[in-house]
């Protein structure tokens, strides 16, 4: 039996349910880069967001609708990084215990945030184990309910909040968009964005980016069925490295999406400085994929009002000092 999709309804649910608690990120002009591309460039800075990223809205919206015994029961995840930070928290604030099953080669910052916001964490090679199988089997030993990262309803409902408040903001400043971008990974960011945006700008076209090598979702609605990548690492972009879509968010991307755009991780790295240099934010590598479209050309933003998501800013000190040095 088909899963039950979320609908514009429940983002606005979504919306009430996070309010007071996420962070409302600002949209915020990119003048040079509008001048440059002669555009309208925003962007919705979810790199302010807590926990450093959008996944906190999903994440609580879904814990939060745990009933009191499945509360008690506690709540395993599986993510490189933001997704289990989100869940931390959220099972924090929350009262609930939490098990989060990382990769060992998560950025250590993803993996001391979490354990800081008191999770159990659990960490397993990407290349030879499965993060899944892991996360059931704990279920299985402790009775924890299993979080997805971005197959569930409450979890991309959440995630649409991002898109519903960006698109309000906008108006807000007299603006209509004609492109709403953000990255893509298992596709719920975008997913439960693309409810919203239809929703209240019914014009505007919704694309998503992901890492050329990892692009799963870009084919995937070309050929019609779900593809999947043929490595887990491989990237900088460890935020957005998924295996494949899943039903759920493919059936909503397929509904809603205008395309796919790739960038390359020195894309990616050029990107990453210039939001520095210009807007003063620190963004990760995953995050910036949408806006190293942009920058790089790959879409034709001529005369248009674009947003485009930062959607996390948990970066190595590492990784970040190697695109300041581009």
């Amino acid at each position: 039996m088909d899963k039950k999709l979320p609908e514009f309804e429940d983002v606005v649910s979504a919306s009430n349910r996070i309010s007071g608690l996420a962070v409302k990120t600002p949209l915020l002009k990119c003048e040079q880069l509008s001048d440059d591309l002669s555009a309208q460039i925003y962007v919705k800075a979810e790199c302010l967001q807590r926990v450093g990223a959008f996944k906190f809205r999903g994440a609580y919206n879904r814990l939060s609708r745990l009933t009191d015994e499945e509360k008690k029961r506690g709540v395993v995840a599986y993510s490189s990084g933001n997704h289990a930070q989100g869940v931390a928290l959220s099972a924090k604030l929350l009262g609930i215990y939490a098990v989060i099953v990382m990769p060992r080669d998560s950025p250590k910052l993803k993996l001391k945030n979490t354990r800081d916001y008191g999770a159990e964490v659990i960490t397993y090679d990407r290349e030879t184990e499965s993060r899944e199988e892991i996360a059931d089997q704990i279920s299985r030993d402790k009775g924890c309910i299993v979080v997805p990262s971005f197959e569930d309803f409450y979890i991309i409902s959440g995630q649409g909040t991002v898109g519903l408040e960006a698109v309000k903001q906008a108006k807000e400043k007299d603006i209509e968009l004609d492109l709403f971008m953000t990255p893509v990974g298992g596709g719920g960011l975008i997913s439960g964005c693309s409810l919203a945006v239809k929703e209240l700008s019914p014009s505007t076209e919704i694309y998503g980016v992901e890492p050329d090598g990892f692009n799963d979702v870009q084919r995937s609605l070309e050929s019609g069925k779900i593809e999947s990548n043929s490595n887990a690492s491989g990237s900088i972009c460890d935020a957005i490295l998924t295996v494949h879509p899943e039903q759920m968010t493919y059936t909503i991307m397929s509904n809603n999406l205008t395309g796919i755009l790739t960038v390359t991780d020195e894309e990616v790295l050029v990107a990453m400085k210039y939001v520095w240099e210009k807007l003063k934010l620190v963004v990760e590598p995953g995050a910036s994929v949408a806006f190293a479209a942009i920058l790089h050309g790959k879409i034709n933003v001529k005369d248009k009002n674009v947003c485009v998501v930062l959607s996390g800013g948990n970066v190595d000190e590492g990784t970040f000092k190697k695109a300041l040095d581009c």
